[in-house]
């Protein structure tokens, strides 16, 4: 069974070429209802391919910083010429297996009634697509099938990210200035989050919490990676940082997991939340990170259930430490860049008990 995030994609297509047929029902009596699938397919495709930052990210990032008036023009633009695009491919493959009588310009020509549906088509897509960035490409899936809305018992993986000096900055450029750059540090995210299998579950203040279920966070050391896969991001992009916000953004992160119980909470306003000692242990480590002086700190526990480390990454023991909350010593290592043969896992000993403050 495909994962929730993917199943949504492989939904949206489908009603992309659902919407396609049912064009080719309603204006062309149903001629050729295979045709009228890969019309729609393909449309939307080019749309979502676009939306997604596949193809032409650079000018998908260049409109999003357009001010709201002005982006709603450029969108719409690039969506024509998707659409556009879309169509032409879908008249190729129609054209070359025959599936219509059209000949290939004919069949590779956009009408003026085609794109006007299109475009609703499209519209009414990326409102979803909208609605589900804004609260979760994997809750807004939960959400739509129910699977929380009795509590479930499970295991998950949290990332927790902090942005490190975020009220130092607001002191020094103002609320609105210190919103801009958390928007645009969250935003970073975004992307190794999705490549990595990982959801982006909640912000609190200048922290991020992502989270996998456990299995596929620890599939690959996907969690780690996508820790490592942000950090070399910022990095990657740390003039146009230094240029935009006059500093280049550092994160503390903690990695932990175990069994909560999750669950769709509310009335007025529905969240899925998780309960249990997995997340407050989360919050714990990552404010060890401090008195520890590292910028990242994985629980003993979950290492070792990691069959590897990304290439290049090395754990470190740092100890077990008494977190606040919790009876037992919770043992800790920190993650860095390294070379040569990584240690395994199962070779890393706590080497020390302290208390954390």
């Amino acid at each position: 069974m495909l994962p929730a995030h993917r199943m949504f994609w492989v939904l949206i297509l489908l009603a992309a070429a659902g919407a396609g047929l049912l064009y080719n029902i309603i204006f062309v009596a149903g001629a050729s209802p295979l045709a009228g699938f890969t019309y729609g397919l393909c449309m939307g495709a080019t749309v979502l391919a676009f939306d997604r930052g596949l193809i032409l990210a650079g000018l998908q990032a260049r409109i999003r910083r357009f001010p709201a008036w002005l982006y709603v023009v450029a969108a719409e633009l690039a969506y024509v010429l998707m659409i556009m695009a879309g169509n032409a491919l879908g008249g190729l493959l129609v054209w070359a297996f025959a599936l219509t009588t059209d000949d290939l310009t004919s069949a590779t020509r956009m009408t003026a009634r085609v794109l006007a549906y299109a475009l609703a088509v499209s519209g009414l897509l990326v409102f979803v697509i909208r609605m589900r960035d804004l609260i979760g490409g994997e809750v807004f899936v939960n959400f739509m099938i129910g699977r929380y809305h009795k509590p479930v018992a499970e295991e998950r993986v949290f990332l927790f990210l902090d942005v490190v000096g975020s009220t130092a900055f607001a002191e020094a450029h103002g609320d609105l200035r210190a919103q801009e750059y958390l928007g645009a540090v969250f935003a970073t995210l975004a992307e190794p989050v999705r490549r990595n299998g990982g959801s982006v579950d909640d912000y609190v203040g200048d922290l991020a919490i992502i989270t996998w279920p456990i299995a596929r966070g620890l599939k690959d050391a996907r969690c780690v990676t996508c820790l490592f896969d942000v950090l070399d991001r910022i990095e990657a992009d740390a003039e146009a940082w230094t240029a935009r916000f006059g500093t280049v953004p550092r994160l503390r992160a903690a990695l932990h997991g175990g069994s909560v119980v999750t669950a769709e909470v509310g009335v007025d306003r529905h969240k899925i939340a998780y309960f249990g000692d997995a997340v407050n242990v989360t919050s714990r480590i990552e404010a060890l990170c401090r008195p520890l002086g590292v910028g990242i700190l994985i629980s003993q526990d979950l290492l070792d259930r990691l069959t590897r480390l990304p290439d290049g990454v090395r754990a470190r023991s740092l100890g077990a430490h008494a977190l606040r909350g919790r009876g037992a010593p919770l043992a800790v290592a920190t993650l860095e860049r390294g070379h040569g043969d990584m240690l395994p896992v199962t070779d890393l000993e706590p080497r020390r008990v302290a208390a954390a403050r």
